[in-house]
């Protein structure tokens, strides 16, 4: 097959064009490509083995992982190629989603201090040390909080909030149910936690005074919200400057029943759109990544979002 037959067969694909146009200006890694764009692993491998063999990307190791380019010694016709998928992959729909994903994965490779916490508690259960358990190690972590005023926002019955308040130099609790509202108060005056207030609202409009508070959270509440971005937007309103948000929410899948059985109003959340919203909002310094996932069908996974007023 000549070069000219084997550069249109590889840019045949959209997303062989999505992948040159992440390598335009970015040196990434099969797992970053994987990260970007949510597609499996071998299928991107299969999309990478066929550009490379097509003379539009060159590779090299760094240990165990592979670093894919475009290829910097291409000739004027394989350049031609590239620039060409390159103005494809601009009309695709996926293109601004790939962007944001790219800028979020190649600042958080840039950040040498990032933790991924899915090692760590690979390493944890590795191998049994007596009084090692994640209780405890909570118990410490909880130590190190400041005492910070946090809002609590789709609280819940309170469970997160009265951990936090036991560090914490305030927290209000806000959720939109009456009957749970009411339940949690009860149980922060049973349990004297004089420091925990519990508050009607909606998390889109809740009921705390504008840059009152050091910390909001947002867990697990973002997908029971009518407008996601507008809870993003509120949070951003109630931080004084400095002040963090960090977001515990799902993963956008495909796991439908959720909305019967949860009440869900949203299916997870996609990190671009996370990630947009925040920007929208006025956060800077954000960082989402992955941080769990369920063992069982349909393998929830979590997202932790953060951002700095």
């Amino acid at each position: 097959m000549t070069t000219t037959l084997k550069s249109l067969r590889a840019l045949s694909d959209r997303t062989r064009l999505r992948i040159v146009a992440l390598l335009e200006r970015e040196e990434l890694s099969v797992n970053e490509l994987q990260e970007i764009t949510r597609l499996g692993q071998s299928r991107i491998s299969t999309h990478l083995g066929l550009l490379q063999d097509a003379g539009l990307l060159s590779s090299r190791r760094e240990g165990k992982r592979t670093f894919y380019k475009q290829d910097p010694e291409a000739d004027p016709t394989a350049r031609e190629f590239i620039a060409l998928a390159v103005r494809g992959a601009r009309e695709l729909s996926e293109y601004a989603a790939d962007q944001i994903n790219l800028k979020r994965v190649v600042a958080r490779r840039n950040e040498q201090a990032q933790v991924y916490f899915n090692q760590i508690a690979g390493r944890f259960d590795r191998s049994y040390g007596p009084g090692r358990s994640w209780q405890a190690f909570g118990q410490m972590l909880l130590r190190v909080l400041p005492p910070l005023v946090i809002a609590d926002l789709g609280s819940g019955e309170g469970l997160l909030s009265e951990l936090l308040a036991r560090r914490a130099k305030r927290v209000i609790a806000v959720d939109n149910s009456e009957r749970i509202v009411e339940f949690g108060a009860q149980k922060a005056r049973k349990t004297g936690l004089k420091n925990l207030e519990f508050r009607l609202g909606d998390v889109e409009a809740p009921p705390i005074e504008p840059q009152s508070v050091d910390l909001v959270v947002l867990s697990q509440a973002l997908h029971h919200a009518e407008h996601p971005d507008r809870a993003i937007a509120a949070a951003h309103r109630l931080l004084r400057p400095g002040g963090q948000v960090m977001i515990l929410d799902l993963l956008a899948h495909k796991f439908e029943r959720a909305v019967e059985l949860y009440g869900d109003r949203w299916l997870g959340f996609a990190e671009s759109d996370l990630h947009r919203w925040m920007e929208e909002a006025g956060f800077r310094k954000i960082d989402i990544s992955v941080v769990a996932r369920e063992e069982q069908p349909p393998h929830f996974e979590t997202l932790l979002a953060a951002g700095e007023r």
